[in-house]
């Protein structure tokens, strides 16, 4: 079997942390005085924590110190990870398991490719460390999808060229960032907003372990 490097997005991929990163961004806006809904939680997706903020602020027309915009950034950091220390291996997201140990048994690389500065800590909770050769996240990268920046660092960690890598999202940011790579994207959600994406499957139930060696043998 070939070799190919398998890069997974964290959030809405592996694992449902988007609804605490929800959670934590509507106490802050409501704490603010802002309405703010899941509608309004889309556009944050894959979005930097200052610039959601920033978002937020020009949504509610309201402007705050530096001092205080520092202040809110820690207390949705610290609101987001009092969710995530609870989490365990129920939170990992339907047939995941199963793909990643198709994977593992056909010997191909894997990658966690994320934006999150948690992504190990949440990793550890659900007991999936050890399935990924590299963590690539928001520790070791300074551009935001849409670059590929996150991308090229974990094919690199993987020692697998970017035109023989596949990367699973959820966000269309993610789609663009993996499409710029030269990789193989395929959506994990709504096929409307992932439409850039090569294929997109509603969740992991939809992907076959022949789809998997369709796209592992595919040259």
């Amino acid at each position: 079997m070939h070799r190919r490097g398998f890069i997974f997005d964290l959030d809405g991929v592996i694992v449902d942390t988007a609804k605490y990163h929800y959670f934590a961004w509507k106490k802050l806006a409501n704490g603010l005085g802002i309405g703010f809904n899941e509608e309004d939680n889309e556009h944050l997706k894959g979005v930097s924590r200052v610039r959601s903020l920033e978002i937020i602020l020009e949504w509610g027309k309201a402007s705050l110190s530096k001092e205080k915009f520092q202040e809110l950034l820690v207390a949705k950091n610290e609101d987001y990870l009092s969710y995530v220390n609870q989490m365990n291996e129920d939170e990992i997201l339907p047939d995941v398991p199963r793909v990643l140990s198709f994977l593992k048994r056909n010997k191909q690389p894997m990658a966690l490719g994320s934006a999150s500065k948690n992504a190990t800590s949440i990793l550890k909770r659900v007991r999936l460390l050890n399935e990924f050769q590299a963590i690539v996240d928001g520790n070791k990268v300074t551009k935001a999808k849409p670059d590929p920046e996150v991308f090229l660092i974990a094919a690199e960690a993987l020692r697998i060229e970017p035109k023989d890598c596949i990367v699973f999202e959820d966000s269309l940011a993610g789609i663009q960032a993996a499409n710029t790579a030269g990789m193989l994207s395929i959506g994990i959600g709504d096929a409307a907003i992932l439409s850039e994406a090569d294929y997109v499957f509603k969740d992991f139930t939809e992907i076959s372990n022949d789809f998997l060696t369709t796209i592992i043998q595919s040259s």
